[in-house]
């Protein structure tokens, strides 16, 4: 097998350490002591605290940093002071927009903790914030982006297609592609993320969430869903509809309708399986 040369002249460090902390804002407000947040000890720490006592709001805050390592311990930040700071100061804020009926699409309050983190101690540098609403949907903000919000959402559709290429001879096409050159094709439950890039509205409304979800329905998953991919969608009928190809053209028809809303489509992802998927950015 032959190794891919490593580039020595481009090479360059930098450690990137990611931070997930699990909370939920509850219907009652008083189930939380908003003035000591870690007075509640966590009873299940994979679901985080404060715990989901009942119908409420379930959150995964993601918080990652970039730089160097510290010489003495090695690390790049503990993240106890990341868990500290997001149960003093996000947690409270969450609640507060949740409460008085402001959270909105989630695009102002992860403005508002990215600007928050940018108080917690020298060492922290935070390089991206990503608050997740559900399983599927997500707001985050890039340090690099600032004050852009990026709003991803994942969608699937099922199909199924064969990887060959006309110009190769059979045997050439099978040693290419193995089986997934099968003449009868074979199928994928392909899981779709897209996200799109821009500065929120004066209400924190980056794009709603249901406009945002039909363009994606009625310009991907409809056209998509249960078709053969070589024989029913048309980019495919002369490019091999490998995942790369299938996320770049996705892209392709999603910009226009997302430039439409004045927004930016900063990338689209593609899982083939759960072992292997594909982003394209342009």
């Amino acid at each position: 097998m032959d190794i891919i040369p490593h580039r020595t002249d481009i090479y360059y460090a930098v450690f990137r350490l990611t931070r997930e902390v699990r909370f939920a804002v509850n219907t009652n407000p008083g189930s939380f002591d908003r003035s000591n947040p870690r007075a509640e000890r966590p009873t299940n720490s994979y679901g985080g605290y404060p715990s989901l006592t009942g119908v409420g709001h379930y959150y995964r805050l993601q918080v990652t940093m970039a730089g160097e390592l510290d010489p003495l311990s090695n690390y790049l930040v503990n993240i106890k002071l990341i868990d500290g700071f997001a149960r003093e100061a996000i947690v409270p804020l969450v609640q507060e927009h949740i409460y008085a009926g402001t959270f909105f699409g989630g695009a102002g309050i992860v403005q508002d903790i990215f600007r928050r983190l940018g108080d917690c101690p020298p060492n922290l540098r935070c390089d991206e914030v990503r608050l997740w609403l559900s399983p599927f949907l997500s707001v985050g903000v890039l340090a690099s982006e600032y004050p852009m919000v990026r709003f991803s959402q994942k969608f699937e559709f099922s199909a199924s297609h064969r990887l060959h290429n006309p110009d190769l001879d059979e045997q050439q096409n099978r040693r290419t592609f193995g089986k997934c050159n099968n003449p009868l094709g074979h199928g994928h439950n392909y899981i779709v993320q897209v996200t799109i890039a821009g500065e929120p509205d004066y209400s924190g409304v980056l794009m709603e969430i249901p406009a945002f979800e039909r363009i994606v329905a009625e310009t991907v998953i409809e056209p998509f869903d249960h078709r053969n991919l070589n024989e029913e969608v048309e980019p495919f009928k002369t490019l091999i509809p490998t995942v790369e190809n299938i996320a770049k053209v996705i892209y392709h028809l999603l910009k226009p309708k997302f430039a439409e809303r004045n927004a930016k489509l900063a990338s689209v992802t593609v899982w083939e399986t759960e072992k292997t998927w594909c982003e394209y950015v342009e």
